[in-house]
């Protein structure tokens, strides 16, 4: 056993990291995790956006729900076809906008658009980047938040070439920090 003393530095890692952004423009109207820093478990709200986009989507897809009964009964079998090929394509279009299944349940069960859509965290773990403020506007593919899961993380360390006959690869070290 050989004690080799050396400075290193701690980071996450990159496998554990998730990054929060939208697919749609609009309006942050609430922050509900406003600095880094802060832990969310999987599912924690984050924000509440508002989005012209998101929300006409959301009308599309309930005019295709209240329509369905009444096409269902026609005579004309291309209406009735169309009719369920509305609805799965106004749930298709919020899925590509990132709105979760229970989101667009709670919308179909409700029958009436909300302004806003919360947004929740995908994973769990430690905020580290925080780009999202209450009132901005963001776009697609804006990051507005990093997440990252510390349960795993690396150690980078400075070895000395001379010491490297003492270390090995791929066996867990013992550290005193």
């Amino acid at each position: 056993v050989k004690t080799i003393r050396t400075v290193g530095r701690v980071d996450y890692d990159e496998q554990l990291v998730t990054f929060v952004d939208t697919k749609f423009n609009g309006w942050i109207e609430a922050l509900y995790v406003d600095e880094t820093g802060q832990r969310v478990r999987r599912g924690d709200q984050l924000f509440d956006v508002y989005s012209p986009e998101l929300y006409a989507a959301q009308e599309e897809y309930l005019a295709a729900v209240r329509n369905l009964p009444l096409l269902e009964k026609s005579t004309f079998a291309p209406a009735r076809e169309e009719s369920v090929q509305l609805v799965e394509a106004g749930v298709t279009k919020l899925k590509y906008m990132d709105v979760c299944d229970g989101h667009i349940e709670a919308l179909r069960t409700r029958g009436k658009v909300e302004k806003t859509l919360t947004i929740h965290a995908p994973d769990g773990g430690i905020v580290t980047e925080k780009m999202a403020l209450e009132g901005m506007y963001v776009k697609p593919g804006m990051r507005l938040y990093t997440i990252a899961d510390l349960s795993r993380v690396w150690v980078y360390v400075d070895v000395y070439e001379y010491q490297l006959p003492w270390v090995r690869m791929g066996q867990p070290a013992k550290m005193t920090l």
